[in-house]
């Protein structure tokens, strides 16, 4: 049980209101993307509409009250493809199937492996290099990427294995370059300026979701050992980085077109794995359902960890019952010290560049009535 201490501010990602990350695409954003993808329009052109909807979606972050900003992942299709594309022995691939959600299909991409997994230079190091600038001294530009997990995750995928084993028959030489990889590539961003990653990780949502993990069973796979490899290749990406990156982590249980994957299934078959990997400052964690269970798992988190309780939403754009939110609170509150609590959306507004179903104005009340009752909370 925890022992509660008076209300303190937070001067360091995550914050006491916070965001996942990205946000619906402008309709001048989409009409942009369409005419590259038609060949209408050449990559500079696409990027100057880019850098314009980003400066204004970093004002519109700083209006509304946020202390960490992010670009959107405005230049994304997907919040985790793009990146994976963007390493060296990585390519984009059409398959038969997207992604099953439910009630929606994903369009159907994957990333497939060419050759060895390096990272001599990736794209997201200008990205960020952008974001930074135009971030200035009072807001944090965080950067978001999918995680280690995620990218071994997809390579794993029944569409993907035998290129992946064909590449490497080895399946720790994997880990270590997917690893080694990673590395590489956050180094770069603190090289850039970079202080706050976050890391998204959808791998432990589907790994306590009943329907998957009835599903690894059938086809032999001991979810625990799977769990336990995730987790290891994780915790040796954030093993050893800068102390002064604070380096948080998001779990989503699938965010398409304002729906979800899977059946549902607290945290409990994956918690204390989870939240035992070493070095991450804070867990992201979605909590707007009753399909994310009770907050019973929280009792595994370590004494210098933050959770952000995703209570709210980004899926439609009503707002929740402050009643409501701040009961879940107490219940909370059971596991884990006040002080020890943050709230954001459960997701990004746009984990795709098709996005969630609401507005861009009902996207915005909705962070501003999370500031409002965090400002309550935490006076």
């Amino acid at each position: 049980m925890s022992t509660q201490t008076e209300p303190k501010q937070r001067a360091v990602t995550p914050f006491r209101y916070d965001i996942v990350g990205s946000f619906l695409r402008p309709g001048v954003l989409k009409d942009a993307r369409l005419k590259f993808q038609n060949g209408e329009w050449t990559a500079e052109q696409l990027k100057e509409v880019e850098n314009a909807e980003i400066v204004k979606l970093v004002q519109k972050q700083k209006e509304v009250g946020l202390k960490a900003v992010t670009d959107g992942e405005f230049r994304r299709s997907w919040w985790h493809l793009d990146y994976f594309w963007g390493f060296d022995g990585v390519e984009r691939t059409i398959i038969d199937q997207g992604y099953q959600f439910n009630g929606a299909q994903s369009r159907p991409e994957t990333a497939r492996l060419t050759g060895k997994i390096s990272c001599s230079r990736h794209p997201f190091e200008s990205h960020y290099v952008f974001l930074q600038d135009i971030a200035g001294d009072d807001a944090v530009a965080r950067q978001s990427i999918p995680a280690a997990a995620q990218f071994l995750f997809e390579l794993d995928r029944a569409e993907n294995k035998e290129s992946t084993r064909a590449i490497y028959p080895n399946r720790e030489e994997l880990v270590a370059d997917i690893a080694q990889a990673y590395r590489t590539s956050i180094l770069a961003f603190y090289e850039a300026g970079c202080r706050s990653i976050q890391i998204d990780d959808c791998t432990w949502g589907a790994l306590c979701d009943e329907q998957f993990m009835a599903f690894m069973a059938q086809i032999g796979v001991n979810v625990t050992e799977y769990a336990d490899e995730l987790a290891k290749l994780n915790g040796e990406v954030v093993a050893g980085l800068p102390d002064d990156l604070v380096v948080t982590t998001h779990v989503c249980r699938g965010n398409y077109v304002s729906t979800y994957a899977g059946v549902g299934g607290g945290y409990e078959p994956v918690a204390q794995t989870l939240l035992g990997i070493d070095n991450y400052s804070g867990y992201y964690l979605e909590f707007d359902t009753e399909r994310a269970g009770d907050f019973k798992p929280l009792r595994f988190l370590k004494d210098d960890q933050q959770v952000v309780l995703g209570l709210f939403s980004s899926k439609f754009g009503e707002l929740e019952s402050k009643e409501e939110i701040l009961k879940r609170i107490e219940e909370a509150k059971q596991y884990v010290d006040l002080n020890r609590i943050c709230l954001s959306p459960q997701c990004g507004f746009a984990s795709t560049e098709e996005g969630n179903h609401l507005t861009e104005e009902q996207q915005w009340r909705k962070l501003a009535f999370i500031k409002e009752m965090a400002e309550e909370i935490w006076k």
